[in-house]
């Protein structure tokens, strides 16, 4: 009798925790979609609308794959930790990205010219996107059974198609002012990067510390390389900074 008052209690702390994760990863997904919807905002309305496009053509080209689906394998992808820890992964890199571009537009602002490796994170809109688009694709087919698959499909696509653009147009038009934008777009990548630094899956912590003993020779070779590295920059910032004022010196005389 008490193995299975265990056994039950268990089962509900199973469920409840899962319940959670799988409610931390839907509050995940939508900061993913509203952080898509906020880096839109930078672009042109008619570059939205490619981006939208592309959108509504993935779910249509998915919906062959979300119908072989079911909720008992979204579940268990959800409760697999190499998924999970994979996708934690993606999700910081992504947000890298993100801070990136937003110390890029802030140069610009301040305006420093823009340097040619940092110009392709201005056309980064969001490759985690597709995925939440998939997961939703899903959900509205379990959510209504019996309807045309590819029904639900084209309507989700003519939702993605307009509704993209036109929220990134509003966003835009309310907030028009590019450094509010920038500065929400920042706050929203930094909440989905924490969120993706804390997901765990059985209690197993995605960034876990390595346990090994500390190499001294090799925290020493670090450091040589670093010392050296900094000088060698420090050395040719000043290189460069002199032929700069000698040109801008020669300019003046002509």
């Amino acid at each position: 009798m008490i193995c299975r008052c265990v056994t039950s209690i268990d089962r509900r702390i199973g469920k409840s925790i899962y319940r959670l994760m799988e409610l931390i990863i839907q509050i995940l997904m939508l900061f993913i979609l509203i952080n898509c919807i906020l880096k839109l905002s930078f672009w042109k309305p008619w570059q939205a609308a490619i981006f939208g496009f592309i959108c509504a053509v993935f779910i249509l080209w998915t919906c062959q794959y979300a119908i072989l689906q079911s909720k008992t394998q979204l579940a268990d992808y959800l409760k697999n930790s190499y998924i999970m820890q994979d996708a934690a992964v993606l999700i910081t890199i992504e947000s890298a990205i993100c801070f990136a571009f937003c110390f890029a537009a802030l140069r610009e602002m301040f305006g420093k010219k823009t340097k040619r490796w940092i110009q392709p994170l201005y056309w980064y809109p969001s490759l985690l996107i597709f995925p939440v688009l998939f997961y939703l694709l899903t959900q509205i087919i379990f959510a209504m059974p019996g309807t045309d698959f590819t029904l639900i499909s084209y309507l989700l696509a003519g939702g993605v198609l307009i509704g993209l653009p036109a929220l990134s147009y509003l966003v835009k038009y309310l907030y028009p002012e590019r450094e509010l934008r920038l500065e929400v777009y920042f706050l929203v990548s930094l909440f989905v990067c924490i969120i993706g630094l804390i997901t765990t899956v059985n209690g197993n912590v995605t960034y876990a510390a390595v346990e090994e003993p500390i190499n001294i020779k090799a925290l020493a070779l670090s450091f040589i390389l670093f010392a050296v590295a900094f000088l060698l920059g420090m050395v040719w910032n000043k290189v460069k900074w002199t032929f700069r004022q000698k040109k801008e010196s020669k300019n003046q005389l002509k």
